[in-house]
């Protein structure tokens, strides 16, 4: 029952935070949406401490405003790339081996990757990952290293990272 309760709060603090939207139909939707959710979480017997959201709070909290901040000095980057005369862009494809250990924090990498301008992760293969970026020179391997560390210990906070 406190994995339920768990769920349902962090669920309804996600929607809050993100949609912005509080008149009554809209938060009769919003009420549907969470009913359904965790009666399909109860269905899948996937409410455990693994599953609970609130488990991994502080590594969130941690790694979120880190990655917003990645964000915008990469959307600064692409700006000046998109203001210039010439197109300067060298596009590459980089293979990248990840420190994460369960899906939900390799899957958190790979949309980190995607979600910061200028680069696009194309495949997830085990512990590799493939990565499109718009110039090579920030496409390295090593140019994802500190976000690789800091997405494993938000996502697998159990385990041990180097």
């Amino acid at each position: 029952m406190a994995y339920l309760l768990g769920t349902f709060f962090a669920i309804f603090a996600f929607w809050m935070g993100n949609s912005g939207h509080y008149k009554p139909l809209m938060l009769g939707f919003a009420a549907l949406s969470f009913a359904i959710t965790l009666v399909l979480c109860a269905r899948l017997k996937i409410l455990d401490r693994e599953g609970a959201p609130y488990v991994r709070l502080f590594g969130w909290l941690a790694y979120y405003p880190w990655l917003a901040w990645e964000v915008v000095k990469s959307n600064w980057v692409i700006i000046k790339a998109c203001l210039r005369a010439e197109l300067d862009i060298s596009p590459s494809l980089v293979k990248l081996k990840t420190i994460c250990k369960s899906d939900l924090a390799k899957v958190t990498f790979a949309n980190s990757i995607t979600m910061t301008p200028g680069t696009v992760t194309v495949e997830i293969e085990g512990d590799k990952l493939l990565v499109h970026g718009l110039y090579e020179a920030n496409t390295q391997p090593e140019a994802f290293e500190e976000m690789d560390r800091r997405c494993a210990r938000a996502a697998d906070p159990a385990e041990k990272h180097a």
